[in-house]
Formats: C-alpha cells, sequence, structure tokens
C-alpha cells in the first residue's frame, strides 16, 4: 500500500485538493480512499492535554486504514495538518505504509479570503486566520514535507501536481 498526506495552513485547500486527487484515482481505477483527518477527531471537549485531538484521530485513522486495507484500497489519500516530524512518523507508523506528505502553499492573503468565504462570525474567523498564520510560520521552520505545491492556482491543477510530484517520490 501506498500513502500521501496533504498538509498545510488551514484554509490552503488540503481536504479540497485530497478529494480532486481521489478523483484522478478514479479514472485511473486505481483502488483507494480518500480521508480527511479532521472528520476523525470530529468532537467536543478536547482533552486539555490533546487539544487537537491528535490521539483520538490516530486510533480512528488506524481502524479506518485497516477497514480500507480489507476492501482492497492500494492507496491512501490523507488531508490534515501535520505539525512535527515526530507526528508524521507517528502516521506513517499508523498507515501502515510509506508516507509521502506534500505541504500545499498559498499566498495569506489567498488563505485569508478563503477563510473569509468559509467562516461567518468574527470570533471564528480570527481563530482560524491567526491559526493559519501560525502554521505557515511552523512549516516555514520545521520541514516535514517532501514536496511542496502551490495552491494558489485551479484546484485541477494542483492535483496534478500532487500526484506528478507523489509518482516521482515512490520511483526514488
Amino acid at each position: 500500500m501506498k500513502a500521501l498526506l496533504i498538509t498545510g495552513p488551514v484554509g490552503v485547500g488540503k481536504t479540497t485538493v485530497a478529494g480532486a486527487v481521489g478523483a484522478r484515482l478514479v479514472e485511473a481505477k486505481v483502488p483507494h480512499a480518500v480521508i480527511d483527518l479532521d472528520r476523525l477527531s470530529a468532537c467536543w471537549p478536547a482533552p486539555a492535554d490533546d487539544p487537537f485531538h491528535l490521539e483520538l484521530q490516530l486510533r480512528n485513522l488506524q481502524a479506518v486504514v485497516r477497514n480500507y486495507v480489507d476492501a482492497g484500497v492500494h492507496r491512501i489519500v490523507l488531508a490534515g495538518v501535520v505539525e512535527s516530524r515526530a507526528d508524521r512518523e507517528r502516521y506513517a507508523e499508523v498507515v501502515g505504509a510509506k508516507l509521502n506528505v506534500c505541504r500545499l502553499k498559498a499566498d495569506l492573503s489567498v488563505i485569508h479570503r478563503r477563510l473569509a468565504a468559509r467562516h461567518h462570525d468574527e470570533t471564528g474567523l480570527r481563530w482560524h486566520l491567526n491559526r493559519a498564520e501560525e502554521l505557515e510560520m511552523l512549516f516555514s521552520a520545521t520541514w516535514i514535507e517532501d514536496f511542496v505545491v502551490s495552491a494558489d492556482q485551479p484546484v485541477a491543477e494542483v492535483a496534478q501536481d500532487v500526484i506528478s510530484w507523489w509518482l516521482a517520490a515512490e520511483r526514488s
């Protein structure tokens, strides 16, 4: 099995691009699953020592991947935020496959525009804007990814770039 994790700051288009990569895999008749990591940890409240439910997410991911593999999936496409090399290794261990990581990058003005369209309450918007900037600084300081793809272009082009990089990474 082969796995790809698409990461980047909130609002960059991780889930949208993962869906587009999945659509390309359908066209190519490649058995796969697309998993939005946020959906695997969407519950409230979060424990004080795990504010983003990483531990719950990893437990759920392990079970979901096992079910998909049993169903015949050959590739897993994940969309979510990975903040450290240690977390990257934990995801790879849970998935049980070599994990290629693609970071999507977009100009912060583009991310702000996307988040403003999604979050209509001022408090939520402000939190997401701050989080996007925090994550962009983190990604700039920490090398987590195997490759970076610009998400300032149309989704179909971003998905094609991601697939091209992923296939090239698999060959090396």
